[in-house]
């Protein structure tokens, strides 16, 4: 079978695994499609790691598109989106993503691999250490500027949307979790479209990218993950109000650091 083929395949089941996941514990499936489109790449199209990582992580903000725009529809809905905190995290998030997507797309893809195993770490550990106690500051208007900048910057370098790190922030700055959540959602969607027009712009005149790549964007992946993802996403909302979240929250994050190590280990 082409190896095309083969890809598309395997992403439909990574999209069934990130959308059931995002909807029961509402984290990005970045820390999933990475490793899992970095192994398929290496593996199926004979590519390095220096091309593999910015092309993983590239796909992955560009599928976060679709579920990103899903998921602020829906906060936007229930009433979720304040335009306040929107507003202002929102540029300072536009200017990371592109800063984080330059960055990823400029350094060594070893060296990519290798940030990307430890700050998944971090995002793990804050995943069953973090306990949301505010702080004693408010959320004003250079705090949310501030923040979204450091959230953009990473979630393009990573290629994930960022919730794991703007709604302990938000929460830590006196903002309602709710109101976190949903700017949080509407974030993704800055980041997605800002990181993914940098990748593509920095990736055009790249060598050595695969056939179907537009600049550093797998779109076979990206289709496979979003086809099924989208329909998962709903079903693992209605899974994660009768499952023990935190057990399963506990229980994703080993694997996470699991996978971490083996990513600095070596993916080829």
């Amino acid at each position: 079978m082409e190896p095309t083929t083969l890809i598309f395949l395997w992403c439909l089941g990574i999209g069934l695994i990130v959308g059931l996941l995002a909807g029961m514990l509402g984290i990005g499936g970045g820390l999933i499609i990475v490793p899992a489109l970095s192994y398929l790449m290496v593996h199926f199209l004979d590519m390095s790691t220096d091309t593999v990582m910015p092309m993983a992580v590239a796909t992955s903000l560009s599928t976060i598109i679709f579920t990103g725009f899903s998921s602020a529809l829906a906060h936007h809905r229930l009433g979720n989106l304040s335009r306040y905190l929107v507003t202002w995290s929102g540029m300072g998030i536009a200017v990371g993503s592109i800063g984080g997507a330059l960055t990823a797309s400029s350094i060594s893809g070893h060296t990519l691999k290798n940030i990307f195993a430890v700050l998944v770490m971090v995002v793990a550990a804050q995943m069953v250490f973090h306990k949301r106690r505010p702080s004693s500051h408010t959320a004003n208007k250079p705090v949310l500027m501030g923040v979204g900048t450091g959230t953009g910057f990473i979630s393009a370098l990573m290629g994930i949307g960022g919730g794991a790190l703007l709604v302990p922030a938000l929460t830590w700055f006196q903002v309602n979790v709710r109101q976190a959540i949903g700017c949080a959602a509407f974030s993704g969607l800055i980041v997605a479209l800002f990181g993914t027009a940098s990748f593509i712009s920095a990736g055009l005149s790249a060598p050595g990218l695969p056939d179907n790549a537009i600049g550093f964007v797998y779109y076979p992946a990206t289709l496979g993950i979003v086809t099924t993802s989208v329909f998962t996403a709903n079903l693992g909302a209605k899974l994660g109000q009768k499952m023990n979240t935190d057990l399963l929250k506990k229980l994703l994050a080993g694997l996470l650091v699991l996978v971490s190590i083996r990513m600095i280990v070596g993916i080829e």
